[in-house]
């Protein structure tokens, strides 16, 4: 199976938008769906509370042809227009959807972060993880998130083997990052978050991308879009993943980021892993 993940964000502008930002981000789309994927996992969504409107389905249609897609979109208390995910699938799979809640703290619950995809044999999940926010305003409950996230893969790996993607907002080790130095209390690479990255690897998940490529460096899938020469001067950031669980992670065949051109923020990233399933 080849399954891609990606922070698009905003699949609402993606869709509805002629600005040069859309243009690049179809661009993106393109290259994900030149690799055939099976699975495609999107984060940052920003739809309406309601899902796609009746365009933005035509629009779904025309772009992913062969694909059946489920949405989950910020709702009220949460913002609108915030957030969100997204799963579009092969028509050939039927997968049951899931929308848990994790008991996380504020209003995160309501935001769309999460969706879990039931293959029988396997559960795809996804996240986008909540970021700690400017002068890390938000770190308390993040690290609530990280705790309950945790526990809530944990128990979907007790039922069955696990794959986990997704936005998670963290640098984990300092070859991570460009610049670890100078990011020290940075959201994203704070001791507190990279610990519970950390605890979660612990409870029986492989970061994929090092089990393949090990100590690599200067691989990442995000570059601050407010520096406008953080993308030419490759000073980026690795915050987006696909982890296994431990017994799987000798059958993942590749997993790497994929190139998305001009475009700065975020860079989806693909798994390819011997798993086969005819449903």
């Amino acid at each position: 199976m080849r399954l891609i993940s990606w922070n698009i964000d905003s699949l609402n502008a993606a869709l509805t938008s002629d600005s040069n930002r859309a243009v690049l981000t179809r661009k993106v789309i393109d290259t994900i769906l030149e690799k055939d994927p099976d699975v495609i996992a999107l984060q940052e969504t920003k739809l309406p509370t309601n899902g796609p409107s009746k365009k933005q389905m035509e629009r779904l249609e025309e772009n992913f042809k062969g694909y059946s897609y489920k949405w989950r979109s910020s709702q009220e208390p949460a913002r609108k227009g915030y957030a969100g995910t997204m799963f579009l699938y092969k028509n050939k799979y039927s997968p049951e959807v899931f929308y848990p809640e994790i008991q996380a703290p504020d209003t995160m619950d309501s935001e769309g972060r999460i969706m879990t995809l039931d293959f029988g044999e396997f559960y795809l999940t996804q996240v986008y993880t909540p970021n700690a926010g400017d002068d890390l305003k938000r770190l308390k409950e993040r690290q609530v998130w990280d705790e309950k996230y945790a526990e809530y893969i944990q128990s979907l790996d007790k039922e069955k083997p696990v794959l986990a993607t997704g936005d998670y907002n963290v640098a984990h080790r300092e070859i991570d990052l460009a610049n670890p130095q100078n990011n020290r209390r940075s959201a994203g690479f704070t001791d507190e978050e990279r610990e519970g990255f950390t605890s979660l690897l612990n409870k029986g998940f492989t970061d994929t991308f090092r089990h393949i490529h090990g100590d690599m460096t200067g691989v990442y899938s995000w570059w601050a879009q407010r520096v406008k020469t953080s993308k030419i001067n490759n000073s980026g950031w690795r915050i987006d993943y696909w982890l296994v669980s431990d017994r799987l992670a000798d059958k993942v065949v590749k997993s790497e980021m994929l190139d998305s051109g001009e475009r700065q923020d975020h860079t989806p990233t693909m798994l390819e892993i011997d798993l086969y399933l005819d449903k």
